[in-house]
């Protein structure tokens, strides 16, 4: 005997796959704090992985919702200038460069990354046709 409440098994689409990288990208910073010292949160090095962390797990919930998928893009050349930035902050800081160069380019990098996010969360909250 069936509830009459519940909605037929064919109707409900299975969330299995987003649970499952919700909780992958719940580990990912999980892990950085875990495993890092208290004192590197104090770098901006830190700021570009976490801003990283962030923007990768909108556009993962994005590819992931098959009825948004096509209709929501993250400009991909503000991306790019974004990893373009976190790659030149993490050679400022490997090669020591000046300390400038590494907080310029890696303010950079957030900036673009939160205003790509910024960008996708206002496209998911337009109302579509």
């Amino acid at each position: 005997m069936t509830d009459a409440t519940s909605p037929p098994a064919s109707s409900q689409k299975p969330r299995r796959w987003t649970i499952f990288a919700a909780a992958l990208l719940l580990l990912a910073p999980a892990l950085i704090v875990i495993y890092t010292g208290p004192a590197a949160f104090s770098s901006p090095l830190a700021l570009v992985v976490v801003a990283a962390i962030g923007l990768a797990a909108l556009l993962l919930q994005i590819r992931l919702r098959q009825d948004i998928g096509a209709t929501v893009r993250a400009p991909l050349w503000l991306n790019a200038l974004g990893l373009v930035s976190a790659v030149a902050a993490v050679l400022a800081d490997v090669f020591h460069l000046s300390p400038h160069a590494m907080v310029v380019a890696a303010l950079g990098a957030v900036g673009c990354f939160a205003v790509s996010g910024v960008i996708v969360l206002r496209a998911l909250r337009k109302p579509r046709p």
